[in-house]
């Protein structure tokens, strides 16, 4: 029986069933590309990732290989041998892992611009703890008045960096 293209395919035929073989390619290179970032992962990193000794094995001595033609057939060989195990996990603890320090670093500027607005204008210190009310605003009351008496003196920064540490650890019990 033919089947015109308007027409659902039939259960019974295999084109139903089975992905077309540029699918099954796509699908073994984007394994590939998921063992090329494993293979690229810190040592600790690939640890906590839980994944099975043989596949374990292949990334450790991939990271040995220096001949392209190697390396290839090597990644081939991973992208075979993780086949047998489900990728979505391994693809968001590693888009996890990638988005990790850019959110933190973002952390830190927003803490860092907190600081220094403290330490030049006085009512940003009831804004602060308007936002964050765990915050102790008697401490950083001193603080904030240490950290300027620091500045002025040209002395270390250590009330400058104190008061950085109690600004972070406000916003972390707040999230």
């Amino acid at each position: 029986m033919i089947s015109r293209p308007d027409e659902p395919p039939d259960a019974d035929s295999p084109s139903a069933e089975a992905p077309s073989k540029t699918r099954r390619k796509h699908a073994m290179h984007a394994l590939q590309d998921l063992g090329e970032a494993l293979v690229a992962l810190d040592p600790k990193r690939l640890k906590d990732l839980d994944l099975p000794e043989r596949l374990v094995d292949a990334i450790i001595q991939a990271r040995g290989i220096t001949a392209h033609e190697g390396r290839r057939r090597q990644i081939q060989y991973i992208g075979k041998l993780m086949r047998t195990i489900d990728p979505a996990p391994l693809q968001a603890a590693l888009a996890a892992w990638a988005k990790g320090p850019r959110e933190e670093n973002a952390r830190f500027a927003a803490i860092e611009r907190w600081r220094d607005r403290l330490l030049v204008d006085p009512a940003a210190l009831n804004e602060f703890v308007g936002a964050y009310p765990q915050a102790d605003r008697r401490h950083l009351e001193s603080l904030i008045h240490d950290a300027n008496l620091e500045r002025a003196r040209g002395g270390p920064p250590h009330r400058y960096r104190e008061l950085f540490r109690q600004l972070k650890a406000a916003v972390a019990i707040e999230q």
